[in-house]
């Protein structure tokens, strides 16, 4: 063994920076569990506050809003894993085609650059296109047809939709940039082939690009299936302005939990909303993989 590794000591070097980073962030962290089974008080610490076993857990379940939250969070998330793969699997395939490579980074780089703005900066332009007064759509195209101005802020029905379309403004581009880089990686005889069968461009599409990036498209919604759990915060906080008129559609368990402590100050509640979301995140990547592995067995992650 030690001589194994003397043999690999710089290969263990240059491993030894991403071994530590990972203990650091992720491992180390860990400890905090406990404090979700505990009264955290600040006299005597966390280790010296007292067990309260699962009651902190009781807060999400028992409260009359848990199926609303819950709902909400799973079906929200749900509609951004499939809407962003398929536009993204799509555009990618779009850029692919393009001819002119110059254009199709222009137009990558421009989708791409809203991932890069903070859900603070994305709120207030969402703010200047539905602010009752000066908002953009009901100052410009309700006025242009004569339509009644909405306060949409108070109008929890059309919050289903609008989320969905900021979510997807804001990261489609980083999905693309991820689909493209394996749609090019695919060998060009392919496709040469394929023209040579007779193949149309959308039969290629069908029968080349996607089945040969769908190991990539696996990896990537077994991942974002694993935090079906957990939502963005900034989404849901931010852009609906935290407007409890709005409650009925975009109250999500982070949002939730986030309230009751500013409003409670109970770290032990939100540690156990954490650490729920983190375990059922966990069982979801294994029972997603262990699906793809049964259907094919080649593309399961492990």
């Amino acid at each position: 063994m030690l001589k194994h590794l003397l043999k690999h000591k710089v290969l263990l070097l240059m491993l030894l920076p991403g071994v530590l980073f990972l203990l650091v962030n992720n491992y180390l962290p860990m400890f905090g569990i406990i404090i979700a089974f505990k009264n955290i008080n600040y006299v005597d610490g966390i280790l010296g506050s007292p067990w309260v076993g699962l009651d902190n857990f009781k807060f999400l379940f028992a409260t009359s809003d848990a199926w609303i939250i819950t709902r909400n969070t799973v079906l929200y998330n749900f509609v951004f894993i499939i809407l962003n793969l398929v536009i993204a699997v799509s555009i990618a395939i779009a850029l692919n085609e393009l001819k002119n490579k110059l254009a199709a980074k222009f137009y990558q780089s421009i989708m791409f650059f809203p991932y890069f703005l903070s859900m603070v900066v994305v709120s207030y332009l969402v703010f200047a296109f539905l602010n009752v007064e000066y908002g953009f759509i009901n100052k410009g195209i309700f006025a242009l047809f004569g339509l009644d101005e909405l306060n949409w802020y108070s109008e929890p029905k059309y919050w289903p939709f609008i989320l969905p379309l900021i979510n997807l403004w804001k990261g489609v581009g980083y999905g693309c940039v991820i689909y493209l880089a394996a749609i090019i990686g695919i060998d060009n005889e392919y496709y040469e082939a394929a023209l040579i069968d007779g193949a149309s461009k959308w039969k290629q599409i069908l029968h080349i690009t996607i089945p040969l990036i769908r190991p990539v498209i696996i990896i990537t919604t077994i991942l974002a299936i694993g935090g079906i759990f957990r939502s963005d915060f900034g989404l849901f906080y931010q852009t609906t302005l935290n407007s409890g008129a709005l409650y009925p559609t975009t109250l999500v368990i982070d949002t939730y939990v986030y309230n009751a402590l500013i409003n409670m100050g109970n770290l032990g509640m939100s540690a156990a909303a954490g650490l729920y979301q983190s375990v059922v995140g966990f069982f979801l990547v294994l029972g997603s993989n262990w699906i793809v592995r049964k259907v094919d067995k080649d593309q399961a992650v492990f």
